[in-house]
């Protein structure tokens, strides 16, 4: 999927204004960071609907096409209606390519299959955490992070200092001394535990 999408500048604001533009089948959005104007928005809201149903849509600069110019954006926010299909409101934030930003990006675990956590013991996985808020500049940022599980026993965890990052990417809690437990597989019940650990 491509990281870009329209946006129409936005001229009236109100309640009733973006009630209306919904009912034509159009989102309100705002656009703001990197020491600029708020600059008020509208977007196709199939368009964003559809954008926002993709994990890469979240996690990634975006490429905003607004009258004519294009400009590097993040998701930000966004607000769906109760209990319709509705997207109400979006918020994205402008990027500055020299100052670093802070992302939510999703942890995608590989060879969950072969760990020996679960091959020998029959353990299942238990991911503690499915994203993460990484530090980084805009170049930087991972569309997502990967986590191997191929080594992982039974009763063992991988932590973020762990965790293999691209170059000029860190973890926002691991720099602030919190090593938090990514993904951890339990220790079975009984005599299975040491059949796991002296395999490990």
């Amino acid at each position: 999927m491509k990281n870009e999408f329209n946006a129409t500048l936005r001229t009236v604001q109100g309640t009733g204004a973006s009630r209306r533009l919904r009912h034509a089948g159009k989102t309100p959005a705002i656009v703001y960071g990197a020491g600029k104007d708020v600059v008020v928005i509208e977007l196709d809201h199939n368009e964003i609907y559809h954008a926002l149903r993709h994990e890469v849509f979240h996690s990634t600069i975006l490429t905003m096409s607004l009258e004519g110019k294009t400009e590097q954006v993040l998701l930000r926010d966004y607000q769906m209606h109760p209990f319709r299909q509705q997207v109400q409101h979006v918020d994205f934030q402008r990027v500055d390519p020299n100052q670093k930003i802070h992302m939510k990006v999703p942890l995608h675990c590989i060879n969950a299959d072969i760990a020996p956590g679960v091959k020998l013991t029959g353990s299942t996985v238990n991911h503690v955490m499915t994203e993460a808020e990484v530090s980084c500049l805009p170049k930087d940022l991972p569309e997502f992070v990967e986590v191997d599980l191929a080594n992982l026993a039974a009763g063992h965890s991988i932590h973020m200092s762990e965790v293999k990052l691209p170059k000029g990417v860190e973890f926002v809690l691991l720099a602030h001394g919190n090593d938090a437990a990514v993904v951890t597989i339990p220790a079975p019940r009984g005599g299975s535990a040491e059949v796991a650990e002296s395999a490990a």
